[in-house]
């Protein structure tokens, strides 16, 4: 085989090498499921929040004084938001989003949407008050149920850090409040721990 043959073939097949070795590199997806625990950090993540959700919904609905009033009926609750104590940017509105809608298809509880009130407002005013709609179907003023309960809480934590450890302690509280009597009638918490420690070679 002459030099320049073996050059081509020499070039061709180190492009190829290169090729397999970038094809080998490259990104891939797949899909997993949303329940698998998930530990690519330290941080809060999807699994700290459904063990929360979990926790919170289950220690509510088999409380027996709150099991005594809904096996009566359903009563009217709304959220509030959940206070951030921690460090760490937490959308703590997935956390009451999750809880709220597992103990709404638990068929125990209703809620109102304390942050939509400018938006039902504006649309009352709109069928109320534009003429262009009927007043016979139109949603009367005045008539919406007012909230029996509030919920609330917050999610702190406790960071402690070494050359080669950094421990994490997070604990999540939920309150739920009789507005008309300012007793608590519920309350419980989560505490969830996690621990990384440093691979030899430093990763």
């Amino acid at each position: 085989m002459s030099m320049n043959k073996r050059s081509t073939v020499y070039g061709v097949s180190l492009l190829l090498a290169s090729l397999l070795l970038l094809q080998g590199c490259a990104n891939k997806v797949a899909y997993q499921s949303a329940s698998d625990v998930e530990t690519t950090s330290i941080d809060f993540g999807s699994t700290d929040l459904q063990q929360i959700a979990a926790k919170m919904v289950d220690s509510l609905l088999s409380f027996p004084p709150i099991v005594q009033v809904t096996n009566e009926r359903r009563p009217v609750m709304f959220v509030d938001k959940i206070k951030n104590k921690t460090t760490e940017h937490i959308d703590t509105e997935s956390i009451t989003d999750t809880i709220s809608t597992r103990i709404l298809r638990s068929g125990k509880f209703r809620f109102v949407d304390m942050t939509k009130v400018a938006e039902v407002s504006q649309q009352m005013d709109f069928q109320n008050k534009s003429g262009m709609v009927n007043q016979n179907t139109a949603a009367q003023v005045g008539r919406q149920i007012g909230a029996e309960y509030m919920m609330y809480g917050n999610l702190s934590s406790i960071v402690k850090k070494t050359k080669n450890v950094k421990d994490v302690y997070y604990k999540f509280t939920l309150k739920m409040i009789h507005l008309e009597s300012g007793i608590i009638e519920w309350s419980d918490e989560k505490e969830i721990r996690k621990i990384r420690e440093k691979s030899m070679f430093g990763m």
